[in-house]
């Protein structure tokens, strides 16, 4: 199997992430189908694909015809086993949890035909630990896009031990063909690069915050203003959702038990409040609207 022997892909979740995966799937050629429990969610994705899209034609990065052509390669719908049974390639971006993507796997497996290849976008979670609930752990891998993903240029797509190097090579060739820089990594470890690094920041700045050295604010002008950042830790956070870090650096101290890893008091209480950034209006900062400008 090769990457033209790839026609239909699936995206599952039609949140933030798979919606725009989705997308960029379908502009790449592919056949898509973007899957979600629930029927709010893929109407409220399509409602937001319609609108970033036509900002696309405006600007003259897509004419109206070739848009029209991507919207019917791409289909939706709350069906899993529809989604999936014909699929050559599964993106999964559900939330990140470990329990709820092993369900998930555990049904894709069942669902999929064996030469499927499934991959998880998660941000932190290694893939074999997922593929322990397949029986094709060798077409398993990680493909983690970075957020928004119609407008970051990088995937880092990730190998277990037993991952093939035909599912991984595959992965890297869609990345292509979807116009996005892949990166390789051939060992596994959590977080992988981008966010063991974005997280060191992010973890001091909110230690250098709750510790009273720095206000949030000043925090995110000192990186901007000192270290030519285009967004300050408490703005990124709020950007890709407070939650998200949250979810994977509990994930992380459940694995470690290394109390450096428990998530902050402040995150939590954010969390706990349903203040998570952009996407309800009101994290860090207060925003007019919950939506992210693209």
């Amino acid at each position: 199997m090769n990457v033209n022997d790839v026609k239909k892909i699936a995206v599952i979740g039609a949140g933030s992430m798979g919606h725009q995966i989705a997308m960029l799937c379908a502009l790449g050629g592919f056949q898509t189908t973007l899957q979600d429990i629930q029927e709010s969610a893929l109407q409220k994705a399509q409602e937001s694909l319609q609108f970033q899209m036509n900002k696309w034609v405006k600007k003259g990065k897509i004419s109206q015809e070739n848009l029209d052509r991507v919207f019917e390669r791409l289909t939706v719908t709350t069906s899993l086993e529809e989604a999936v049974v014909t699929a050559d390639l599964v993106i999964e971006a559900v939330v990140e949890k470990l329990d709820v993507k092993l369900e998930l796997f555990e049904k894709l497996d069942r669902l999929t035909p064996p030469h499927t290849i499934l991959a998880t976008n998660s941000s932190t979670i290694v893939n074999s630990k997922i593929a322990e609930v397949t029986n094709k752990p060798d077409k398993v891998c990680n493909m983690h896009f970075f957020f928004p993903p119609l407008v970051m240029d990088c995937v880092e797509v990730v190998m277990s031990e037993q991952t093939s190097e035909e599912t991984a090579q595959i992965a890297m060739d869609v990345c292509e063909k979807i116009n996005r820089t892949a990166v390789l990594l051939r060992k596994e470890i959590w977080g992988f690069v981008a966010n063991r690094l974005l997280f060191a920041l992010n973890n001091e700045a909110v230690r250098l915050y709750e510790e009273g050295i720095c206000d949030y604010k000043d925090i995110d002008i000192i990186c901007k203003k000192a270290l030519n950042h285009p967004l300050g830790p408490f703005e990124l956070m709020d950007l890709s959702g407070i939650d998200v870090g949250f979810y994977a650096q509990q994930e992380q101290y459940k694995e470690s038990g290394d109390p450096v890893h428990k998530p902050a008091k402040c995150i939590e209480e954010k969390v706990q409040a349903g203040t998570l950034g952009r996407k309800t209006g009101k994290g860090w900062y207060e925003y007019e609207q919950a939506s992210v400008k693209k």
